[in-house]
């Protein structure tokens, strides 16, 4: 394929395979068939690798250059990296080494090809995501796993906080900041995240989800789950966005925690510029969502949901991965 020449198959079956040059005046050919019947590997019997025929017949928009083969070729320069090379570095990659000229959308196929053979497809990642629990539950001690299921034994929701995240939230601050990034997989979802901040504020992740999109009921579910691994008391304060959703899930989960949104401004520009606005924020939300000295709960200097979004920023590359693939990313990141 490097020196641009073509070859077709002569004869394949399931035990020899013969190909040969396309212009038929051409001595290169191979021939190959397998080591015994009951086996699965080939072995070459033959080969004239020197090839006859005109230069004319060389063709760098090599026929045998499919997807699958750029995408087995390509494959282990995604191995133990989130991102890798794109379509267009693909093509460079093809060109260079395979010697072939391939389309954009050919590398685009290739690239998704060479992901589904590191990574896994999607549907196997929904295959073995209970077995994925299990192990992390036997191999770190303490973890809480969860899969939400519809009636028809579909996937709907996952949860995850690993065992020393959940010991070590005790000698944390009690805020939790919450918020979700949408997934760019062929099933899309959105990935919850629940994370503190220890005494030298630094984020400590302490729980993951992943749901359909951000409703009332996703969150539900994933504040439920959270819940029971840390509690609800007084102490306890959640920050987050100003979504609807989010409020009126926590308002049904946590009855003594305080919710306090994220609003960033200054309420006497806001009234000088917008007094519909600023009445909105005094009447309707109320100081004590986004003002730290009305809060009624211990929020320390925490004022907005930064902390989360570094989580998010961080999973940037992952986003796309399959659901097991993503999580091992994050036990990664954990791990370090």
């Amino acid at each position: 394929m490097k020196g641009n020449f073509v070859f077709q198959t002569r004869k394949s079956n399931r035990s020899l395979w013969v190909i040969e040059c396309i212009d038929p005046n051409c001595s290169w050919r191979l021939r190959a068939s397998k080591i015994v019947p009951e086996s699965t590997k080939y072995v070459i019997r033959k080969y004239v690798g020197v090839h006859s025929c005109s230069l004319l017949n060389r063709n760098a928009n090599h026929r045998q250059a499919t997807y699958v083969v750029i995408g087995e070729q390509v494959a282990p320069q995604y191995v133990g990296v989130e991102k890798g090379p794109g379509p267009k570095g693909v093509q460079n990659f093809a060109r260079t080494e395979l010697g072939a000229q391939i389309s954009y959308y050919k590398a685009w196929r290739g690239r998704k090809h060479a992901h589904t053979l590191i990574r896994g497809s999607p549907e196997q990642s929904f295959h073995v995501l209970p077995s994925y629990f299990h192990m992390l539950e036997k191999l770190n001690p303490g973890t809480v796993t969860r899969i939400e299921v519809d009636g028809e034994s579909r996937f709907k929701y996952l949860f995850l906080a690993f065992g020393v995240a959940i010991r070590g939230f005790r000698y944390m601050r009690k805020v939790v900041g919450i918020d979700g990034t949408f997934l760019k997989g062929q099933y899309r979802g959105v990935l919850l995240v629940a994370t503190a901040q220890d005494g030298n504020g630094q984020c400590y992740p302490l729980a993951w989800g992943i749901v359909d999109s951000e409703n009332e009921d996703a969150w539900t579910w994933f504040l439920t789950q959270l819940k029971e691994i840390i509690g609800d008391t007084d102490e306890l304060a959640l920050i987050s966005d100003r979504a609807p959703s989010i409020k009126k899930a926590i308002s049904t989960v946590f009855e003594k925690a305080h919710h306090g949104a994220y609003f960033a401004g200054y309420m006497i520009e806001i009234s000088n510029r917008y007094l519909r606005v600023a009445e909105y924020l005094e009447n309707e939300v109320g100081f004590e969502k986004w003002s730290r000295c009305h809060y009624p709960g211990l929020r320390y200097n925490i004022m907005t949901t930064n902390m989360v979004e570094s989580l998010n920023s961080m999973l940037v590359n992952a986003r796309d991965f399959p659901y097991v693939a993503l999580l091992d990313v994050i036990q990664e990141k954990m791990s370090k």
